[in-house]
Parts: structure tokens; sequence; C-alpha cells
């Protein structure tokens, strides 16, 4: 008879339940305190809260370079790659920006989360049919309100750890509003959940923040410009993640 590993047991019978408790409470937090904080600031500390404690629950450990590289105070999008779930906790609680996500409008639905991201100002987009203006309207507001977004320009996480090509509709948005790319290479959280299993486990992770890319100046943006845009900061990340992903895997 097969048995399931510790990791498994530890990730159904103590992570699972930690974290469920984690998400209701939080979450109810953020939505009470939507009643009072339109901006959504607080709500965002308890989405740090949650990711703080996911990481210390679960043993990850995580290391930050660049941050001297952008400046407090701007407005931003930042570009990551997508490995794990554990990409959302280890980025909220990595970067110090009041940050919002552009998220699928499935999400909407979840109970406490659905009603989190809805109610501290997070986008949703239907992907069958994304509504180009709406999110663009929503962009400049969140660029007055001193806010920044984070996006997994690949659409979903990636099965093998490979940088998949971005999609270009954040990126023609980004070109639209002015709103200067930072690239996000996030890399180890395979180690922690990859794509498809249900066990975590502890490991290190590392976040390289580069250098804010700014987009062109265009006055009527197409869609092979957005595509151009998006495969310079690919390049970027996926250099940066395969690099280092290649130097993990050399060590002893």
């Amino acid at each position: 008879m097969h048995i399931p590993p510790y990791h498994w047991w530890r990730t159904v019978f103590y992570l699972i339940p930690a974290i469920t408790v984690y998400t209701i409470v939080l979450g109810a937090a953020s939505i009470v305190s939507s009643l009072f904080d339109r901006r959504g600031h607080f709500a965002h500390r308890c989405a740090r809260a949650w990711s703080w404690l996911i990481l210390e629950t679960t043993g990850v450990r995580v290391s930050v370079e660049g941050l001297d590289r952008i400046r407090p105070g701007t407005t931003y999008v930042f570009v990551s790659n997508h490995q794990s779930i554990y990409d959302t906790p280890i980025i909220f609680s990595s970067l110090p920006y009041q940050l919002r996500i552009i998220a699928k409008a499935s999400l909407a639905r979840f109970p406490v989360l659905g009603w989190h991201l809805r109610r501290g100002g997070h986008l949703f987009v239907d992907r069958r049919r994304p509504d180009h203006a709406g999110i663009l309207r929503r962009w400049r507001g969140l660029v007055k309100e001193g806010l920044s977004l984070m996006i997994y320009a690949e659409g979903t996480r990636s099965p093998d750890g490979r940088v998949a090509r971005f999609k270009g509709g954040s990126f023609l948005l980004a070109i639209e509003a002015g709103l200067p790319i930072v690239p996000v290479a996030v890399i180890g959280t395979r180690q922690v959940m990859p794509k498809g299993r249900l066990r975590t486990e502890p490991a290190s992770v590392r976040i390289i923040v580069h250098d804010p890319i700014r987009p062109p100046r265009l006055d009527h943006p197409t869609p092979r410009d957005a595509k151009a845009f998006a495969a310079r900061v690919h390049s970027v990340i996926a250099d940066s993640v395969e690099t280092l992903q290649n130097c993990r895997s050399a060590g002893p």
C-alpha cells in the first residue's frame, strides 16, 4: 500500500486548515474595512499579513534584490513570471507598494477571497469578453490614487518553470496609460508548490526587481506595438529566471 509522503500530510492536515483560517479572518477584516476605507489601503495591509502568515507557516524564506531600482510613491505596473500559487503571497509580502491585481472574472465568485478582491479595488477581466475601455478607465483611476498594478503576463502558471510568451493585452493598456513596467523575476516557487501538485515544501525563493521600462510614446498603439513591448519585458524576465534556475540546478 502506497503511503503519502510527509509533506502531503502536512499540507492537507496542517497548511490547508491554517491558510483557510487566515483567509477567513483577514478576508473578513478587509471586507469590513472597505465600508470605511474606500481606497483599500487597510485591505492591502490585510493581504500582506495574510501573505506573511502563509509563508511563515509553510517555511518559505524570501530574498529580494533590486528594490533600490524603483522609487517609493511612483505608480508602476509590476509584471512577473508565474510558477506557483505561492507567487502572489511572495510578491505581496515583498514589494512595499499598494498593489492591485488583474484577476480572472471567475475569482469574483469565490467566497471571502472574491469579496476581498472586489471590495479592495482589484480588477476583474472576463477573458472571453474583455472590456478594454472599462479596464483602461480603471487603470487611470488607480494612477490617480497612487496605486500600482501586479500582472502575470503569461496568463496562467507555468507547468515546467519556463517563462511562456507574454500576452499583449496588458501591455497595450500600459502603453495607452503611459505607465512604466517593472519586470519581476521569481525563482524557486516551483520547489514550494508546482502547478498540479497538492503538496507544499519549505524552500528558499528569490525575487529580482529589474529596472523600470518606459512604454513607447505612441498616439495610437496597435496590438503589434503591444506584442513588441511584451517581448522586450519577457526577454528581461526569462533571461533572469533561466540563468538563476540553472544556477540552482547546478548547485551542490
